[in-house]
């Protein structure tokens, strides 16, 4: 059964949480063409659903994400399913739900909400009403499907972000969410890890917990963690990087990410203030059980300097994590991206 205050409860337990990993990766792998919606497979195909899910917890997540990231109104209009958004998040929600039961310890269950994939106005044509609105839509479709919370993520707009507070207060929900830090240690519309701990910190529904998700590699997302340490935020943070660079090979993107890899990036997250660690991009089952397995096994050590993180990282995409000033101004666009 859902509980409103699984996640919580569980945090009031454990010093450090495993997310799952990529959802379009993984579901490329079984099948899935690009351009295709996965959301459709929670209805035509459960089995590889079930198996998405099956293949975190196996791999001892803590809690996963629902396949439900494009499944609001506006991104379901491009393949005229538009009318579906609370079937398909309901079944989405649903299969998470009866997996996370039957794994015999406490699962939690995130609802996950992308972005609209429009642009927020004044540069853009989405009002924070109607944009409440369909994240509202997708919220209760979750809550219905038995999630537990809904977790908003890849957002490039504080003004979208907040729009899905509302939304899950609307419906009763608590959340968590997480932004795309991209462009030289900001999101693509700007916003720095400062601003996000400081805008967070004034939701009238805040979260349980917050963060970064996707942008570049594992290294950046961590100089990133640590931006929103140093401004001492009052609930827990979420780390969910890449498995390394993507890379193209044969017209398709591979990450080059190793499982050890990943087993020292959870370590450093977690050094580096994150509680809720998991991975983004090309973060496979394999990666998921070196992470949790390092997570057991290492001590926590103190906060990992930037040079030891790019020591066992990579270096960064970036010189600036764009709290000094030196970063790019805000971008007039910004790309749909789906958390693959």
């Amino acid at each position: 059964m859902t509980h409103p205050n699984a996640l919580s409860d569980l945090l009031s337990k454990r010093d450090w949480l495993l997310a799952d990993g990529a959802t379009g990766t993984n579901l490329f792998n079984m099948g899935l063409g690009a351009g295709d919606p996965p959301e459709l497979w929670n209805v035509d195909h459960v089995d590889r659903i079930e198996t998405l899910y099956r293949g975190a917890v196996e791999a001892g997540s803590d809690l996963f994400l629902t396949n439900t990231f494009g499944a609001n109104a506006s991104r379901l209009t491009l393949h005229n399913a538009q009318s579906r958004v609370r079937e398909l998040n309901k079944a989405g929600a649903e299969i998470a739900r009866d997996i996370a039961d039957a794994s015999g310890r406490d699962v939690v269950v995130a609802g996950s909400v992308g972005p609209t994939g429009e642009i927020m106005a004044p540069m853009g044509s989405l009002t924070f009403d109607i944009a409440v609105e369909m994240f509202h839509e997708q919220a209760e479709g979750l809550k219905e499907g038995g999630a537990d919370v809904a977790w908003v993520e890849t957002i490039s707009a504080f003004e979208e972000f907040a729009a899905a507070s509302k939304a899950f207060s609307l419906a009763g929900m608590a959340w968590c969410g997480t932004m795309s830090f991209d462009t030289a240690g900001r999101t693509m519309m700007g916003v720095t890890s400062a601003d996000m701990v400081r805008k967070v910190g004034k939701l009238e529904h805040a979260p349980i917990a917050f963060g970064a998700n996707c942008g570049v590699g594992a290294s950046d997302l961590l100089r990133t963690v640590q931006g929103f340490s140093a401004c001492a935020p009052t609930v827990p943070l979420i780390a969910k990087g890449n498995a390394g660079i993507p890379k193209y090979h044969d017209g398709h993107i591979h990450y080059d990410g190793t499982p050890d890899l990943m087993a020292d990036y959870a370590c450093l997250a977690r050094d580096s203030g994150a509680t809720i660690i998991g991975g983004c991009c090309g973060t496979t089952p394999e990666h998921l059980r070196a992470m949790r397995a390092a997570l057991e096994t290492r001590s926590p050590a103190s906060k990992p300097t930037l040079d030891q993180i790019t020591e066992a990282l990579g270096g960064f995409s970036s010189a600036s994590d764009g709290t000094d000033g030196a970063g790019p101004a805000p971008r007039r666009t910004r790309r749909s991206k789906r958390s693959a």
